[in-house]
């Protein structure tokens, strides 16, 4: 066996994942929050192999026991591309430094980064036997996770709230999977996925803590050092739950258990949301100004009235800030706010400087960027990584107005 499954609370080990399965993917402590540790990770990095696939190239960093259960369409391995655009722009504001954009629209699945998260889920659940599965998703990850289980034969039923896009209930139907829309927000899709799991005794995603999406978006590290040839000193990106910031912490954790000759720093976590869901935003905001006193993770309150046409960006109940907001204080980090009615024009930005066209979601992570510098977050000599989030393919909404 290559790994063992931990549970972050007691610290007691589960098993593999077909015990943690079995447990309903929770610790006899009743935590479900858990981590994957590996017995003998091989020296970083891996060997070069042309190939496609995440899995493929860091099969011996996974948990996956047998490569035949790898399901794929060709995912994780995106370019990570150097913009000069953006390095201009922060010349012009004083500043030098490295930009990278991480092309997740670039996936080969859904054109998402959550297609690595359901690549990965998939070929574990495959391996393990798992025949029915659901989650809980506003958009992206429904999309991506029906179309890597429907790869992998697994049955999947989303339930998503009465805000999702059209465009991605029927990207889930057309792959023949099952969505159930609620009559009320994520809270009441997050509840009804949670009856049904306890009903009809199905596997359902651990959420933003899950093992199967923090092992497989860790990877990001490896890329970043096998791309770019060094780790960021920034790392920004637009956030809802907050599972790609803890993920590269994990993945940077795994690094220096490999590397320990190498001195590698954490980059400075910068998250971006939109001012009409920013309940992160808002929480860090109060939390630096009475000076971060004892507790200040833990207060935090749900975003009222929201008016966000972002539909995968919309969690107004920021259940996991205790963990992502000191892990962005640890770092020197910070959260952003930027405008959402001024997201098309930068996605005509990006158009006319790049050539690119990305959803909205991207898109907070680029206006990010840029209120970054105004607010001197930046500095010289910075590497700065964007994880983007999503194309547009699944926005069209957002694709017309930025065409006009």
């Amino acid at each position: 066996m290559k790994y063992q499954i931990r549970c972050k609370k007691c610290g007691k080990v589960v098993g593999d994942f077909a015990t943690w399965f079995q447990q309903d993917q929770q610790c006899a402590c009743g935590s479900t929050y858990a981590e994957v540790e590996y017995f003998d990770l091989p020296s970083f990095p891996p060997q070069a192999k042309e190939t496609d696939s995440f899995q493929d190239l860091y099969f011996d960093f996974l948990p996956i026991e047998k490569r035949e259960n790898i399901v794929s369409f060709g995912e994780g391995m995106v370019a990570i591309e150097r913009w000069a655009h953006l390095e201009k722009a922060a010349r012009e504001a004083g500043v030098n430094c490295e930009v990278y954009v991480c092309r997740n629209d670039q996936n080969q699945g859904s054109g998402t980064f959550k297609d690595i998260s359901a690549a990965l889920a998939a070929s574990v659940l495959k391996e393990q036997g798992v025949k029915d599965y659901c989650l809980a998703s506003t958009g992206n990850a429904g999309t991506a996770f029906a179309t890597y289980l429907a790869k992998a034969g697994v049955h999947f039923t989303q339930f998503a709230p009465s805000f999702m896009d059209d465009d991605s209930t029927e990207a889930i139907k057309r792959v023949g999977q099952k969505v159930v829309l609620s009559k009320g927000g994520y809270g009441d899709a997050k509840a009804e996925a949670a009856a049904f799991h306890k009903e009809h005794k199905v596997l359902i995603s651990g959420g933003n803590t899950d093992p199967l999406r923090i092992e497989s978006k860790r990877t990001l590290v490896f890329e970043c050092l096998r791309q770019m040839g060094c780790m960021p000193t920034v790392y920004m990106q637009a956030v809802a739950g907050g599972t790609s910031p803890l993920a590269f912490e994990k993945g940077f954790r795994d690094l220096l258990a490999m590397c320990s000759e190498k001195n590698y720093t954490l980059p400075r976590m910068v998250l971006v949301q939109q001012d009409e869901c920013d309940p992160m935003v808002t929480a860090w905001e109060k939390a630096t100004a009475a000076g971060f006193p004892e507790g200040w993770e833990q207060q935090y309150e749900a975003k009222k009235n929201m008016h966000t046409r972002i539909g995968i960006l919309t969690a107004a109940n920021p259940g996991n800030y205790p963990l992502v907001a000191p892990l962005v204080k640890r770092t020197d980090g910070t959260f952003i706010r930027v405008k959402e009615a001024e997201l098309p024009e930068y996605g005509r930005r990006m158009l006319q400087e790049q050539g690119v066209l990305m959803g909205p979601a991207s898109m907070v992570c680029y206006a990010g960027f840029f209120e970054a510098l105004r607010k001197g977050t930046i500095r010289n000599g910075d590497k700065v990584l964007l994880n983007t989030g999503e194309g547009c393919e699944r926005s069209q909404w957002f694709k017309k107005e930025v065409l006009g």
